[in-house]
């Protein structure tokens, strides 16, 4: 969402934030134009997916490498 256009809102902050909510997602408005949170939207992904990664809720020792198929 486009914080800078506020008047061209099509989703209101709060039925973001609770949709995110409901889903399990982080939110944030960030503004391309600006870079308005636009950092801070990818570092703060990066550290949930961390924080996921060392409470065991993603199996990185599971994930396939590139060229290690079924076939292989």
């Amino acid at each position: 969402k486009k914080n800078d256009l506020e008047s061209r809102r099509d989703v209101k902050r709060e039925e973001g934030e609770a949709f995110a909510r409901e889903h399990g997602l982080i939110f944030m408005e960030t503004s391309a134009k600006t870079a308005c949170n636009v950092e801070e939207a990818f570092i703060n992904t990066a550290k949930e997916i961390y924080r996921k990664i060392q409470q065991g809720l993603f199996d990185v020792h599971n994930e396939v490498r590139k060229g290690e198929g079924a076939d292989s």
